[in-house]
This record gives C-alpha cells, structure tokens and sequence, in this order.
C-alpha cells in the first residue's frame, strides 16, 4: 500500500473514534469497503478509494507517519484538541 494500510486505517480510526460506518460516510465509500479494507480482504481498491479514506482520517484528525526506518504509523494532530466523534 502506497497510500494508507489497512493497519493504518485501523489505529487512525481508534484513534479519533470513529466507526466503520462514520468513517465510509465521511469518505463517500461503502460501509463494507471501510470494513474489508481493514480485515485485508483484497478486492483490489483504487488508490483514489485510498485516498477519500486518507483524507477523511485526516480531516478527522490522524496525522499518518510514513515509513522512516520505524514503518509507517498513526498519531493523532496536535492542534485536533481530542478531534473525534463527539456522540
């Protein structure tokens, strides 16, 4: 993956507290795209599928790591103020 991993989506996920289905509304994507991706299931998804999903995160407040000698990884933006899903 040269956009986001599924491990990516997971933890960015946890980390602003969103659900699958908050997630694949944000990004304009199917509930079940959100969760296949997630558990790895291959149905070959376009890289701008990737990216609405990558953006959605990060409009939420996940900033994505790229792989610098440690793999790539999740954290949340310091100026998101606990950026997530308030209900």
């Amino acid at each position: 993956y040269d956009v986001i991993s599924p491990a990516q989506c997971r933890a960015g996920r946890a980390l602003v507290r969103l659900s699958q289905a908050e997630l694949a509304q944000a990004a304009e994507v199917a509930t079940k795209t959100i969760a296949d991706f997630e558990r790895e299931v291959d149905r070959g998804l376009q890289r701008r599928t990737l990216r609405a999903i990558q953006a959605a995160l990060e409009a939420a407040g996940v900033e994505f790591i790229p792989r610098n000698g440690g793999g790539p990884g999740v954290r949340l933006r310091t100026d998101a103020g606990g950026a997530g899903h308030a209900g």
